[in-house]
């Protein structure tokens, strides 16, 4: 399972968004994990393909990919050297796939900031600087316990297995008010040269706490208020496999409607370990065609007469969207 840490300064809007997260949780009875941690949600990826597959299919029952969200205890200057709650973060950022770094922009004189003004530029600054410092701390241990192996100079020289918190894929999630999402607010150059190209989100944490709760029918009327196409914690979650460089196949027949996580660049017979670890040494042939191709031909049977289906072999590159059934 993706997994994604939350993280950011003290009074940026974590815990709302974490408790939008967690009411957003599925029901894990489908899926290995059965214990979640207070401090951990498991979400389902939104997929309208499962829903539409699993209409095509008439299949009993639909499964999403899903993301788990891990909540980082807030981050303040000082951490790496024992601040706050020091370094009892790391252990739980090092553990996730990606980091979702929560920076305020919005104010609020209810609200304090940390560091009692509203500066994104430097809260991103601040908790950069905590990671690169742990990791410091981290290459002055590995040194010590084999001082052959030092991190002088070249990260490479002896220190691959090392874990940098610094190598993280990160996704910032501006929290803005409602009245700064109305309006469209954006990030300015300044702060989009801060963030170096990584993905980013705009969203306002007290309204993805209501459209978490809200029935279906009342959260498009707040999108529609907003002028918003999806929530920014869907956003979040695929940006988060944008970012991971994954994507989405998919499988459907009467049983289930199914979404599988495989990364770009996979050949299909590695993919197939995502629906079983035996698939790949067993792998012979697949059947494979594009999802919305497959639906708007009708049917399977439709599908093969106009030749729709390719029969692929373990050469195959499984692509965003590809319905298989695998041979084995």
């Amino acid at each position: 399972m993706l997994s994604i840490g939350i993280v950011g300064l003290p009074n940026v809007g974590k815990s709302t968004l974490f408790k939008a997260l967690t009411n957003k949780q599925v029901d894990i009875q489908n899926y290995p994990f059965t214990t979640i941690d207070p401090n951990v949600g498991a979400v389902a990826v939104p997929d309208e393909r499962v829903d539409q597959l699993a209409e095509f299919s008439h299949s009993k029952k639909k499964i999403y990919t899903t993301i788990e969200f891990i909540d980082i205890a807030g981050l303040i200057k000082g951490a790496s050297q024992g601040e706050g709650l020091g370094n009892k973060f790391l252990a739980n950022i090092r553990e996730v796939d990606a980091i979702a770094h929560v920076v305020r922009v919005f104010d609020d004189k209810n609200i304090t900031h940390v560091h009692s003004s509203i500066d994104p530029i430097n809260d991103i600054e601040v908790i950069k600087t905590e990671l690169e410092l742990a990791d410091l701390e981290t290459k002055e241990k590995r040194e010590k316990k084999d001082p052959a192996k030092s991190p002088k100079g070249d990260r490479g020289a002896g220190l691959p297995a090392l874990d940098l918190l610094a190598d993280k894929k990160v996704i910032y999630v501006f929290n803005a008010s409602e009245a700064q999402l109305a309006q469209n607010w954006q990030p300015d150059a300044k702060l989009l040269d801060a963030i170096k190209g990584s993905d980013y989100v705009v969203l306002s944490s007290p309204l993805e706490l209501l459209l978490s709760e809200a029935g279906e029918e009342e959260k498009q009327e707040y999108l529609k208020e907003f002028n918003i196409k999806e929530s920014g914690l869907d956003a979040l979650i695929k940006k988060g496999y944008h970012t991971l460089g994954l994507l989405t196949f998919l499988t459907t027949g009467e049983d289930e409607s199914r979404a599988w996580t495989a990364h770009q660049g996979d050949l299909i017979p590695k993919a197939s370990r995502a629906i079983h670890t035996d698939f790949e040494k067993l792998f012979i042939k697949a059947d494979a065609i594009n999802w919305k191709t497959l639906l708007d031909a009708g049917s399977y049977a439709n599908a093969r007469t106009h030749g729709l289906i390719k029969l692929v072999g373990r050469d195959y590159i499984i692509q965003e969207g590809d319905v298989v059934e695998i041979r084995i």
